[in-house]
């Protein structure tokens, strides 16, 4: 007997699913390009792998054991991305620290990151209604003795591009409510050679792609760096993960088409696309 919908889902036929045909393009690191991918493929859509930041492994700890060796003293850890999640715990396991050091320590996270976060160390002690920095702001606001809390932000390190304002905005949202923030980078993020995507450039080129689905800033201003002028990639649409996304993509001169208001999981991202084509 079937219980899960989307298994039922998948005995309609290609050609009735909404995305049927669409070739879109999928810019997010492997790690989260596989769960857009599933997403977009269920809706009879034909995704096209191409990401165009990576992350990985920092070259150098020593900052990162330093303040993990004395995490304790933080009243709040903000995580920001699934990324920030895995690499701050994986290092916690590689020094041998407990994840019971981390008892007196509220955590946070967004959407549906929050289910990584449980599945690590058992609790989640904020998740914002709005999945984004701003709704982490809103939500800390409310808390009457905020004021002086001291809070650890695991962050990554951007390389090889211009960082995006999404952390530095939100921890000078922090400093405004009178928190005590150290920003901590965890992990790598960065641009990923344009050269290994001669096939996949040449299909955007030639009008081939329907949509270009970006899920962050940073993947936009790496996508930017692979082409000589915005005539290469004006005949597809584009697709933002979310209103924060759309607005840095604008900023940076490019034109939205499609924003999903449902931006705490990918089914929602791919929910917008569907109904831009109804």
């Amino acid at each position: 007997m079937l219980t899960n919908f989307s298994e039922i889902q998948l005995l309609i036929p290609s050609s009735e699913l909404p995305l049927y045909g669409k070739r879109i393009l999928v810019t997010a690191p492997r790690n989260y390009a596989y769960r857009l991918s599933e997403e977009i493929i269920k809706k009879g859509g034909l995704p096209v792998f191409m990401p165009t930041i990576e992350t990985s492994r920092l070259s150098d700890f020593t900052n990162l054991d330093i303040t993990l060796h004395n995490v304790d003293k933080f009243n709040w850890i903000i995580f920001t991305s699934r990324n920030g999640i895995i690499a701050f715990f994986q290092r916690l396991h590689d020094l041998n620290i407990p994840i019971s050091t981390l008892e007196n320590s509220k955590l946070c996270a967004l959407g549906k990151d929050s289910e990584s976060l449980l599945s690590i160390c058992g609790r989640v002690d904020l998740i914002p209604q709005e999945p984004s920095p701003a709704g982490i702001i809103a939500e800390l606001s409310k808390i009457s003795n905020i004021q002086g809390q001291t809070m650890l932000v695991p962050a990554p390190e951007v390389v090889g591009l211009p960082e995006p304002n999404v952390i530095p905005n939100l921890i000078n949202d922090l400093n405004k409510l009178g928190i005590q923030v150290t920003r901590l980078s965890t992990y790598i993020t960065q641009n990923i050679d344009k050269n290994i995507y001669e096939v996949e450039l040449n299909l955007i080129r030639q009008g081939m792609v329907d949509i270009i689905a970006f899920s962050s800033t940073a993947e936009i201003e790496s996508f930017l760096i692979m082409f000589d002028s915005k005539s290469d990639y004006e005949h597809s649409i584009i697709a933002c993960f979310g209103p924060y996304t759309a607005t840095n993509a604008e900023s940076l001169g490019v034109n939205v088409s499609i924003i999903s208001k449902d931006y705490s999981s990918f089914a929602g991202f791919t929910a917008a696309m569907a109904d831009f084509f109804k």
